[in-house]
């Protein structure tokens, strides 16, 4: 995700919540109240699904880094074993 995006998309949510926050302020009786809920559960909750959201980004571009590291590795012709805790190389079958 872009810098400019993410900024966009965290700012939107943050000020949706805040709207909520002045709503139950500001507004009152049950339509405040109501209108404070909402917007706050959609603001805190867009907040916490774009912060979901760039935790599983940041770890497909790990994956993909290290995928890339294992493929020039295979490139090099260094022989990767596989499994490294094994002393014998595997039975033939």
């Amino acid at each position: 995700m872009r810098p400019r995006t993410r900024i966009l998309a965290f700012g939107s949510a943050a000020l949706i919540a805040l709207a909520g926050a002045l709503c139950s302020a500001f507004v009152g009786g049950t339509l405040g109240l109501v209108l404070g809920v909402a917007l706050l559960s959609v603001g805190l909750g867009g907040i916490v699904l774009l912060v979901f959201l760039e935790v599983g980004l940041s770890e497909d571009h790990a994956r993909a880094r290290e995928e890339q590291r294992r493929l020039n590795r295979g490139k090099r012709g260094v022989e990767i074993r596989r499994f490294p805790w094994s002393r014998r190389p595997p039975r033939s079958r």
